[in-house]
């Protein structure tokens, strides 16, 4: 209890004075849970390249309390992920198993495992490790997770079907947004937030950060989650499965809970490229 009450006077605080609360808040999460040690870190190779050359990345060798080893390949474009693998077999080869994901927002934290399907290659040395996946991972399923959502917490199928509805909407959202005209690619998170949010949320920017197709005559209103909703500006800029998830407020609300896991949606095809590229690493 004591841990609990000294967490959220840092947590507090940290917001009071403008740092950043969201990765205390995944901190905390990670602690509390006891998630943060899972893994016994074994060795780590680093790969720092410059920009656009190759991912700035990690490769971590870890064991369980079972004695069994694996590796977890992190990018520093995307912290919010780890993606995990078998431990190469003697050729080197692995195979992935997950992608683990745990990102905050003021409102709490998203926590979930995505199965993968996919190989690569990682050659193990004595100072240096290298790495190429030559062909695109596969997402299969979210297979367990957990919700932080303000004081309530959750856990077990119930975290995970509202973990799997929210995954839904957002692959349907992405799907939209990849078929726009001249929607831009290779974005950082937040140049990914300026130049989407005014388009899925007018209601939400300035007028002057608005869209052509913002308002007209004889526009329709709706109020949902405290918000009137433009229900024809949704009509002439979404597909129809869109309709009733932006003009219900919940596009907003898995924006404002979710938005790394958006970004890391819309960029997936990147993070594969920077991936198949043969990446040297040395040991750190």
């Amino acid at each position: 209890m004591r841990l609990v009450k000294t967490v959220f006077v840092i947590w507090l605080v940290t917001l009071v004075f403008g740092g950043s609360c969201v990765s205390m808040v995944e901190k905390a999460g990670r602690t509390l849970d006891g998630s943060a040690f899972v893994d016994k870190k074994i060795t780590v190779y680093r790969a720092r390249v410059k920009k656009g050359a190759a991912a700035d990345m990690k490769i971590t060798e870890v064991q369980n309390k079972a004695g069994i080893r694996s590796i977890i390949i992190t990018i520093n474009q995307f912290p919010s992920i780890k993606l995990r693998g078998s431990y190469p077999d003697e050729k080197g080869e692995f195979y992935f198993t997950s992608l683990d994901y745990l990102a905050g927002s003021y409102h709490g934290w998203n926590e979930y495992r995505f199965d993968l399907f996919g190989t690569g290659s990682l050659k193990l040395g004595e100072t240096t490790a290298i790495l190429a996946v030559p062909e695109k991972i596969e997402k299969v399923q979210i297979s367990s997770g957990r919700i932080r959502r303000y004081d309530s917490r959750i856990t077990g199928n119930d975290a995970l079907a509202r973990l799997s509805d929210r995954q839904e909407r957002i692959s349907a959202l992405v799907e939209w947004m990849e078929q726009q005209e001249d929607a831009p690619k290779g974005l950082d998170q937040k140049a990914f937030e300026k130049y989407w949010k005014p388009v899925l949320f007018p209601e939400m920017v300035s007028k002057k950060k608005r869209p052509a197709a913002w308002k007209q005559e004889n526009d329709q209103w709706a109020r949902a989650e405290d918000i009137r909703w433009n229900t024809s500006y949704t009509e002439r800029v979404f597909p129809e499965m869109l309709f009733e998830i932006r003009n219900s407020g919940t596009m907003l609300r898995d924006w404002e809970e979710a938005l790394p896991w958006i970004y890391i949606e819309y960029e997936w095809d990147r993070i594969m490229g920077l991936l198949a590229q043969e990446i040297t690493c040395a040991k750190s």
